[in-house]
This record gives C-alpha cells, sequence and structure tokens, in this order.
C-alpha cells in the first residue's frame, strides 16, 4: 500500500487513480486483533468520511484519531461531492474540488475516495477492503435513518473518535455571518465589486463612506500616537536639561562661595596681601641684642651729619661752629 512516510513529502493519492491494492489477503479482523497490531504488509484499513467543509483543526484531530486507533493502520477518507451534500445538507461554502485537495494534504490521510457514498454499502466497503470506520459516536441522522452508521456498529466495525469543541464549520459560518459588514467592507476595500459580494447598491455607498470614516479615523489616531510620542521626548529632554542645570548651578553656587564666602580664597588672598603691605610700610624694629645697643653711651648711633630735629642751629654762627666740632670728632676717630 502507499508508504506512511510519503505522506508528509506529498499529497496523498486519490483511490481511482491509485494502483495501491492490499496484496494480502484480506480476513476479518476483531478491534482486538487490530489493536495487537498486524503485519506490515498487512495494515489495518480504517475508513472515515465527511463534508470536510472549511476543513478546520477539529476535522484533523478527528482524523488523527482514526490514524491512531490502531498500531499499523491505513487510513482512507471519503469525501461525498456537491450534488449529494446539497441534496442532504445544504449549500456548501467549499466546492467538492477544494474539499478533496484539503483533504489530500493533511499528514493523517493515506488515500482519498472522491465521491464517496452518503450511506456505506457491503459493496463499498468490499470494494476498499474496509476493516473499520471511524466516526464521533453521537448518532448521524440522515437520509431517512435515525443513525447512518447503525448497520456498522451492528456489524461490529465502527470505532469511536472524539469531537473537538467550540469548533466546528457551523460555528466558523456563523461567526462570518455575524460580521458579515465589516467582511463586506474588506472585500469592497481589496478591490471586489458589489456583484461579485451580493450587495445592493445603498449598502455598498454605506460600505464605502464607513470604509472613509475608519480611514480617518485611523488617520487621527496616527496623529494622536506621533503626538504623544513628541510630547514624551519633550518632556524627557526637558527633564534632562533641568536636572544638568540643577547640577551646573550648584557647582557654580560651590564655586562662587568657595571664592567669595566668609572664607573664601578672595578673603584669604586679600588678608595675606593687606599683611604683607602693613609690613612693608612698617618694619620691624631691631632686636635688643644688636650690636648697636652694645655701643658706649657716650658715642652717638646716629650718623655725625644727622641734625637733631628738636634743636636746629639758631644762626649761621652756631652752625659752622657744629661743623668744626664734627670735623674735630672725626679727626679724634682716625
Amino acid at each position: 500500500c502507499f508508504s506512511p512516510f510519503q505522506t508528509l513529502t506529498a499529497p496523498a493519492p486519490f483511490a481511482d487513480e491509485t494502483s495501491c491494492q492490499c496484496r494480502a489477503p484480506h480476513e476479518k479482523l476483531t478491534i482486538a486483533q487490530a489493536r495487537l497490531g498486524t503485519p506490515v504488509d498487512r495494515p489495518v484499513r480504517v475508513y472515515a468520511d465527511g463534508i470536510f467543509d472549511l476543513f478546520h483543526a477539529g476535522h484533523a484531530r478527528a482524523l488523527m484519531q482514526a490514524k491512531t486507533l490502531f498500531p499499523n493502520s491505513y487510513l482512507l477518507v471519503g469525501v461525498c461531492s456537491d450534488d449529494l451534500t446539497h441534496k442532504f445538507k445544504g449549500f456548501t461554502v467549499m466546492n467538492e474540488t477544494e474539499r478533496y485537495e484539503a483533504l489530500r494534504h493533511c499528514r493523517y490521510v493515506d488515500e482519498v475516495i472522491r465521491d464517496a457514498p452518503w450511506t456505506l454499502t457491503p459493496e463499498f466497503l468490499e470494494k476498499h477492503k474496509i476493516d473499520f470506520v471511524a466516526h464521533d459516536d453521537i448518532p448521524y441522522s440522515s437520509a431517512g435513518s435515525d443513525d447512518v452508521y447503525k448497520h456498522i456498529k451492528e456489524a461490529g466495525m465502527f470505532v469511536p473518535t472524539q469531537r473537538t469543541e467550540g469548533i466546528s464549520t457551523s460555528d466558523i459560518i456563523t461567526r462570518i455571518v455575524r460580521d458579515y459588514d465589516v467582511y463586506a467592507r474588506r472585500n469592497l476595500q481589496r478591490g471586489y465589486t458589489a456583484k461579485e459580494l451580493n450587495v445592493s447598491f445603498i449598502s455598498e455607498k454605506k460600505y464605502r463612506f464607513q470604509n472613509q470614516v475608519d480611514k480617518m479615523k485611523e488617520k487621527v489616531k496616527n496623529v494622536e500616537e506621533k503626538s504623544k510620542e513628541f510630547v514624551n521626548k519633550v518632556e524627557e529632554k526637558s527633564h534632562d536639561l533641568i536636572q544638568k542645570w540643577e547640577e551646573k548651578s550648584r557647582e557654580f553656587i560651590g564655586n562662587f562661595l568657595e571664592l567669595f564666602g566668609p572664607d573664601g580664597a578672595l578673603k584669604q588672598m586679600f588678608q595675606e596681601r593687606s599683611g604683607r603691605m602693613l609690613q612693608a610700610f612698617s618694619p620691624r624694629q631691631s632686636p635688643t641684642s644688636s650690636p648697636t645697643r652694645g655701643r658706649s653711651p657716650s658715642r652717638s648711633p646716629s650718623p655725625p651729619w644727622v641734625f637733631n630735629k628738636a634743636s636746629p642751629p639758631s644762626s649761621p654762627k652756631a652752625a659752622s661752629a657744629s661743623l668744626s666740632s664734627m670735623s674735630e670728632g672725626d679727626e679724634d676717630e682716625k
């Protein structure tokens, strides 16, 4: 049969286009025997059928369960045609070709049977050498029957799978109908015509006007966001500038106080200069141990040419007499 590894690299084949046939004798299996495992050349042939409209995760999970029911299985999937589906169930979103192709590209499917029958007949089961039929256990009433799988269950060929809650084709269609206006407006915007969407002239104008309003709202929103970003940037920069200004002002005030404060460098420098000036104008007196202090009191410490300010000469004669006495003193020293 078709290699299970090929399903990962190529689409599953159609049953009417493949020459793959199970060569081993097709003896009847029980569910217990199938679960124990079968020879490699005799996989358990499991059949699952359905409409598979809007193929979704719930479909894929059901097929995964059917594929993994037994250790060695070969999954055949029957898909009903459009005519049969529209007759017994109703209109579909996807046509039969799209539904066939969706199933071919599911990794759990080994073979696809197109135009599958609504009710399984013994001839169909024998033709495809089907061992078991997999489907959820809820009675499926259709085509005048309370359960179309009743005779399969009675023959011991039915294996149940579990439905995935929260998702179904009907749920997806309900969402589309509920949000029809949104999808119609979106597709008009993408280039679809009102005729293609089955939209009236008035509805088309309404949708196009709403699209224009949404565009304006989006522009206003973008402008508001950009304005907020600009304001935030300005605030960040202003905070940085204020912080830097505070740091610089503290540094400036500290330097000013260090220079001009009560104990600043300028005051100390002024005091030092004032002290030097006072010292220059009034030099200190000679110490008591000076050599000039040790001279005899008879000799005058001042030079002989210095006049006594207290008693200046009263007349020229007196001045000449003092000069002659000074010359005599000099001679005595010599």
